[in-house]
């Protein structure tokens, strides 16, 4: 099935992110959530970016005139009934991508392949909220997506060969690159990476060392190109507690339980670089 229109659901950082991506590769894209206002920040957000491109020179006015008009803001879900593509970017709670995936169940045409960009939750438990749990995948882009080439590509117990194929073919067009990834908590990059960051906080904890030592540690020790404690304040405080502790929940094994300073870090307000204040301070938030 040639893809030509790709619905993205969400217009949060990640759905503009994949929205700005997949204009940027031709499709035609619409982009919807549940708040309007959402969508309007998300095109001004895709408008400044491509601004800043034309004048560095990285791209001209008429390629990004040209993405602009491929952008289409929608006010209902019911605008996807001829989308080929659907890429969910939603929040990260399971209940509310079951409601979303329910709905582009009874909206979207029986052919159309299901995506979800989910981080870590389960994409079996996700695609039982429909009637074609065959042709729902998972598709974990990194943030931020126009510059991050990596895509996890997850199935679910019943995602078919097909889906998987239509998802690898979107994702190689925007210019990705795919690993395949049998559905388990967190997948493979934040199964790994989600306990490093935490280790790092038990280290803090424990006064092994300060902060910046710990970061110059694995920046020149391990040639990281950022610290642990700066990647987890860059992620958000917030969002690596809540990601750690799917995975602790999800294996019930005890080396994955989050660090206590993380949970009184989060429980102070201190969420990184989204508020100015994580292990770090930062002015410009």
């Amino acid at each position: 099935m040639e893809i030509h229109q790709i619905g993205v659901v969400g217009a949060g950082t990640m759905g503009a992110g994949i929205a700005q991506t997949a204009a940027a590769a031709g499709y035609q894209v619409l982009l919807f959530d549940i708040s309007a206002d959402a969508v309007e920040r998300a095109l001004t957000q895709i408008t400044n970016r491509l601004a800043h491109e034309v004048r560095r020179d990285r791209m001209t006015q008429e390629a990004s005139d040209a993405l602009l008009r491929r952008l289409r803001p929608c006010r209902d879900i019911r605008e996807f009934h001829n989308a080929q593509y659907v890429i969910e970017a939603a929040t990260e709670k399971m209940e509310v991508k079951k409601s979303l995936f329910r709905e582009l169940d009874q909206v979207c045409r029986p052919e159309t392949v299901l995506a979800t960009n989910t981080s870590g939750l389960s994409i079996t438990e996700i695609a039982s909220a429909t009637e074609r749990p065959d042709l729902v995948v998972g598709t974990h882009f990194f943030n931020p997506v126009p510059v991050m080439k990596l895509v996890e590509i997850i199935r679910g117990q019943e995602t078919s060969e097909d889906a998987v194929d239509v998802a690898r073919e979107v994702c190689l067009r925007m210019g990705k690159e795919c690993i395949d990834v049998k559905e388990a908590p967190l997948f493979v990059v934040n199964r790994i990476l989600v306990p490093m960051l935490n280790e790092a906080i038990f280290v803090l904890q424990e006064g092994l060392a300060s902060p910046e030592d710990i970061d110059k540690g694995m920046r020149l020790g391990a040639n990281h190109p950022i610290g642990p404690l700066a990647l987890a304040d860059m992620v958000g405080l917030d969002t690596l507690l809540f990601v750690a502790e799917t995975l602790f929940e999800e294996t019930g094994d005890p080396k994955y339980r989050p660090a206590p300073l993380l949970r009184q870090m989060v429980r102070a307000g201190k969420l990184g670089r989204k508020n100015g204040r994580g292990f770090y301070t930062y002015d410009e938030a």
